[in-house]
């Protein structure tokens, strides 16, 4: 093994040692301690915590979550975790960008071709289950993140849930 396996291998056991000591934490915070990338803690999950399709699927998979109903969305980066709660309008490609305009809070501009896969993402989270779909880039970070959205009893959406585990089930065989 190569000093860079090596160094890899020591950050990955970094990983799995928080992983560890809080196996419901912040993902990205994981990484960031452990000098690894959240698609790095994604791989080292349980079996089926984190299931991966190609992005070539990104399209169908925003298409499909726009049924959803209000999702929340979540951009997290070293300095903010965004949450915006709406519905995912349409997109159309233009430009290079994946645009997306309507009435929802959430619109903007997302550069598709960055995306490089989609976790379907179904762990426990500060104790309670949480299931998520991440557009993680090529640099092994998350670009966003559509989480299934909870009631006032803080359960998941059952039509959600049911949706989310329809999409992962038939796209992870695919």
């Amino acid at each position: 093994m190569d000093s860079m396996s090596n160094d890899l291998a020591a950050r990955l056991e970094r990983a799995r040692a928080a992983l560890a000591e809080k196996p419901d934490g912040v993902v990205e915070a994981i990484a960031s301690s452990s000098g690894t990338t959240p698609a790095d803690v994604l791989s080292i999950l349980p079996e089926g915590a984190a299931k991966l399709v190609p992005a070539s699927h990104f399209a169908d998979i925003w298409t499909q979550m726009g049924g959803w109903g209000e999702v929340l969305m979540i951009v997290h980066t070293e300095d903010i975790v965004f949450e915006v709660v709406g519905s995912l309008p349409q997109g159309s490609e233009g430009h290079g960008w994946f645009n997306i305009h309507g009435d929802s809070p959430i619109g903007g501009h997302i550069r598709k071709d960055r995306c490089v896969s989609i976790a379907f993402v179904d762990r426990m989270f500060h104790g309670r289950r949480s299931c998520s779909v991440w557009f993680m880039n090529a640099d092994g970070n998350v670009m966003f993140k559509i989480f299934v959205r909870r009631d006032a009893a803080k359960e998941l959406l059952a039509d959600q849930l049911s949706a989310f585990t329809a999409l992962r089930e038939t796209l992870a065989t695919a």
